[in-house]
């Protein structure tokens, strides 16, 4: 069966301070993402569909869609912030997308099998890619299931500034219970990590949490599911028209009650680093220099 990699690289990169998703940072001028093309076609992925800003189409593919072309299928997808469906038009003055349940959907036309989906600006480690290609293989033929490879909260903060996880609680069967998309996560100088959004004073955090980092595994029911709520989403006026987004986490938490949906969390001792801002790179160009050095990957992906 054929395996979909779908590649989140439409943010503005706002924190960043730029396109992060094409910034140079590997010792031969790699950008973030190749890593994990690299590593999800060593396990087995055969396509791979980017979703981006459609200003940004012909630098990516000079950058990175021409240089895989020769080796999987390749797609190229627009997330705008007026890409809506039928009937919805954004509030004067909006210009940024809604957010990873939008992304995913731009992909819909181009997507009939099991997929995972990424975030560009993340690195996820090559024992991660193995394991969701398993997955999907698993998922041949079902409708309401998934699968989320998780991480340590600890090794997924950010000195530099805060950041948003989604935060997941599962049974004993390794099944996801309850996923909390949870803002302002910083750590301290006593040590502890914070959720700096939900308490003022910092409400302490498990630093062992499992928590979502956009690494996800659907089937083509999810674009069935997703198309029908974020109409809703759309539609309700509730929130902040010119910044409110509807998030993968947030609406996968929700399918797991109004429709079923099981999902897998998948058991990886993968590291996972990126770039959140602009200060977090040069630790980033660190670790992907002593990976090379360490035979990893090539002189040049």
């Amino acid at each position: 069966m054929k395996l979909t990699l779908l590649i989140m690289a439409a943010g503005l990169g706002s924190r960043f301070g730029g396109d992060k998703q094409i910034s140079k940072i590997g010792p031969n001028g790699e950008i973030l993402m190749e890593y994990s093309i690299h590593d999800a076609l060593a396990a087995g992925f055969d396509k791979v569909v980017f979703v981006i800003k459609r200003a940004m189409a012909e630098e990516f593919r000079q950058l990175v869609g021409d240089k895989i072309a020769a080796r999987c299928e390749v797609h190229y997808v627009y997330q705008e912030y007026d890409s809506l469906p039928d009937g919805f038009v954004p509030p004067e003055g909006r210009t940024r997308p809604y957010g990873t349940v939008h992304a995913v959907l731009a992909a819909k036309a181009v997507i009939h099998e099991p997929f995972a989906v990424i975030n560009a600006d993340d690195y996820y480690g090559k024992e991660a890619f193995l394991t969701m290609a398993e997955s999907l293989r698993g998922m041949a033929g079902k409708e309401a299931a998934a699968s989320m490879v998780a991480y340590y909260l600890r090794n997924t903060v950010s000195e530099n500034g805060t950041v948003t996880r989604g935060v997941c609680e599962t049974d004993a069967q390794g099944r996801l219970v309850k996923v909390t998309e949870t803002y302002k996560i910083q750590p301290m100088p006593d040590g502890t990590i914070r959720d700096t959004h939900s308490d003022p004073a910092g409400l302490i955090l498990d630093p062992n949490a499992l928590v979502s980092m956009n690494f996800w595994g659907l089937t083509p029911w999810y674009f069935r599911v997703a198309e029908r709520d974020f109409r809703a989403f759309l539609a309700d006026g509730a929130g902040d028209s010119m910044k409110k987004e509807f998030v993968l986490p947030t609406h996968i938490d929700g399918l797991m009650r109004t429709d079923g949906l099981v999902v897998d969390v998948l058991s990886t001792g993968a590291a996972w680093f990126g770039m959140t801002y602009r200060e977090d790179k040069p630790l980033v160009e660190a670790e992907l220099r002593r990976l090379h050095a360490a035979g990893a990957y090539p002189a040049a992906l």
